[in-house]
């Protein structure tokens, strides 16, 4: 919700920092955007702020770290270095219905093999596909090859480096591993996902490792000529922040969302209990690269920002602290945060938050207390998946991020896990894992180890010890994961509430039937289903032919590179806005870049396809 700039001094201690909110935006439920000119224009200020505070010039800066919240998609125009839309943010829910058209046949894991992450509204993929099919301005610049995609890193770099004035396209392999089309054994963009996905490799951001140089700021004024050295998503950045270098470590990030990561080697580790196999770091285009495990959760300080925004129950953040600290438990009251469905290990986008257990003795302090508790009890969860699939017992956890500063919270943590919990005096790990990334680039550190003595000179870390028994701690954990089970399924019941607005202003298409097709019509609305097997494979510069029909007869329909779209014989697909032609002397149903084409779920009456009408055969009569 906010851009901060820090800058550090030689010893790892940030010595002056600058901090700017930006409007967050709303336009539906579950939804959320960002104004990519908003993030660009707070950076630039938040920079030029800490070296006026410091007196400094860009000459004293050996370089830039950026480090960003992951899966935050922008999309902009390479020409004009505009953006196309607002950007999407990591938790918004607008592709539940695209998560589960794909995963329809095939399961939640159709790309958990390669990319390590399962099919969830979560990551950039999905966001981009979104982009591609419902915004005309973005298919319109993916068909004219004028469309370039990234996460904020990507976008700030460009604009820093010169915009469309030689800035660089590229991201960092820590934020590619979150956009659900890297191959993690390759560490490049997967040919046959970015396919399925419909997303061009063109647009694509080059893939670049955390700790080299990337180029130098131009065009920004009193910044221009610093190297921009270091990139990393803010969960990695965290890792190396915490000092976490070793096979084993680990670390909790408590901000927007809650996100556990743990240090698993030179070998990516395969979950088999919810959790998403990620990238850790990798310093330097021949360094080697560190795998990670990560649970990631949706709602930590988004809860409680909704009981300060939405309900009015605190002032600020810092007042729920002593709210719920007034009071000696939750009086049975126990809160799920699931606004934007359940993360890991739950992986449930149709899950709804609930609040359960309330009586007439309920006041706000033990709603306070559940939200804190929630935080903590949805760790939990984290850390036993973890358990399951590495076989380690964590003896610690270190831990960082805006919450962190709530003591009662690290003690219920601590309470609730069964492990010490060590918040570090240096606040700033996610900043410093990014300045130490971008200075190893420049030689202004020499080791990542370096990032030890940094810590234990900023004040080494405050340890919180578990004070709950064992068998209360069984019964805590027992009450929460029946709330969970309350929240799942239930957004059911909003679909024809407030999360499907768009539905109210669309109009329904009128839809016609195969055997009334003729040569030269246009603003065909079709339903039909997949008649035989689609072509293995298909020249670069051809369309692919699919025969497919309707309960009327059957006609072939071409369909271009972009609008191509994974489908077995017997499913049904949504053709919407074609125009039918005639073809070497046949006639073909084609779709253009204002059309589009999808898989549809069964019809109300299911039907077979007339394989007796082909009008594919219809010769033109002129």
């Amino acid at each position: 919700t906010s851009t901060r700039a820090i800058l550090f001094d030689k010893s790892g201690q940030p010595q002056h920092t600058s901090q700017e909110e930006f409007t967050q935006h709303y336009p539906e439920a579950g939804w959320c955007e960002h104004d990519p000119q908003d993030l660009l224009d707070s950076s630039l200020r938040c920079c030029k702020a800490v070296l006026e505070e410091a007196a400094a010039k860009a000459s004293d800066v050996a370089g830039i770290g950026i480090t960003n919240q992951r899966e935050t998609t922008v999309v902009w125009d390479k020409t004009s270095g505009k953006a196309l839309h607002r950007a999407i943010v990591w938790l918004d829910l607008r592709t539940s219905d695209t998560v589960a058209e794909l995963s329809k046949n095939t399961g939640k894991d159709r790309f958990r093999a390669k990319t390590g992450l399962p099919l969830s509204t979560y990551f950039s993929a999905m966001k981009m596909k979104w982009l591609i099919d419902n915004v005309p301005q973005v298919k319109e610049a993916v068909a004219e090859d004028r469309c370039l995609f990234g996460t904020v890193e990507s976008w700030l770099i460009y604009n820093l480096t010169g915009g469309i004035d030689g800035g660089v396209h590229i991201t960092d392999v820590t934020n590619a591993s979150r956009y659900m089309l890297m191959n993690l054994q390759t560490l490049a963009w997967d040919d046959a996902v970015c396919k399925a996905m419909g997303v061009p490799k063109t647009a694509l951001p080059a893939i670049k490792s955390n700790s080299e140089t990337y180029g130098l700021v131009k065009g920004c004024g009193i910044l221009d000529g610093i190297p921009i050295s270091g990139s990393l998503g803010d969960q990695h950045a965290a890792l190396l922040g915490q000092g976490c270098l070793d096979v084993g470590s680990s670390k909790n990030t408590y901000g927007t969302g809650c996100f556990m990561l743990l240090n698993t080697g030179a070998n990516p580790v395969p979950s088999a209990n919810g959790l998403l196999t990620t990238m850790g770091y990798k310093l330097g285009p021949k360094a080697t690269a560190i795998y990670a495990l990560e649970g990631s959760v949706a709602c930590a300080g988004r809860t409680v920002q909704w009981l300060r925004d939405n309900l009015g129950i605190i002032k600020n953040a810092a007042e729920i602290e002593s709210l719920a600290a007034s009071v000696a438990d939750s009086g049975g009251v126990t809160m799920v945060p699931a606004f934007s469905g359940l993360f890991a290990p739950y992986w449930r986008g149709d899950a709804r938050a609930v609040l359960v257990g309330m009586t007439l003795y309920t006041q706000k302090e033990h709603i306070c207390r559940a939200a804190l508790e929630a935080v903590a009890f949805q760790t939990v969860d984290i850390l036993e998946a973890m358990k399951h699939d590495t076989g380690l017992q964590l003896v610690g956890m270190r831990v960082d991020g805006g919450m962190t500063v709530n003591s009662l919270l690290m003690q219920m943590q601590a309470d609730l896990l069964g492990v010490e919990v060590l918040r570090p005096s240096m606040r700033e790990a996610t900043a410093l894992g990014a300045a130490l990334a971008a200075g190893l680039a420049v030689g202004f550190w020499k080791a990542p180890e370096e990032v030890r003595s940094m810590l234990e000179n900023a004040g080494g870390h405050t340890k919180f010890s578990p004070q709950l028994d064992a068998q209360s701690r069984v019964r805590e954990h027992s009450r929460w994961k029946d709330a969970v089970g309350r929240s799942h399924d239930l957004a059911r019941w909003s679909k024809k509430g407030a999360d499907d607005k768009s539905s109210k202003r669309l109009r329904t298409p009128d839809f016609c039937k195969v055997a009334s097709i003729k040569p030269k019509d246009k603003g065909l609305n079709l339903i039909l289903k997949v008649a035989a097997p689609l072509p293995t494979s298909v020249p670069t510069d051809s369309s692919f032919e699919v025969v497919c029909g309707d309960d009327t007869g059957i006609v072939t329909l071409s369909v271009d590179q972009h609008q191509f779209l994974t489908c077995e014989v017997g499913e049904y697909l949504r053709v919407q806005n074609a125009y039918a032609c005639i073809v070497k002397g046949f006639l073909r149903v084609k779709v253009d870049k204002w059309g589009k084409v999808s898989q549809a779920d069964e019809p109300s009456q299911p039907f077979e396809v007339n394989m007796q009408n082909d009008i594919s055969k219809a010769k033109s009569t002129e």
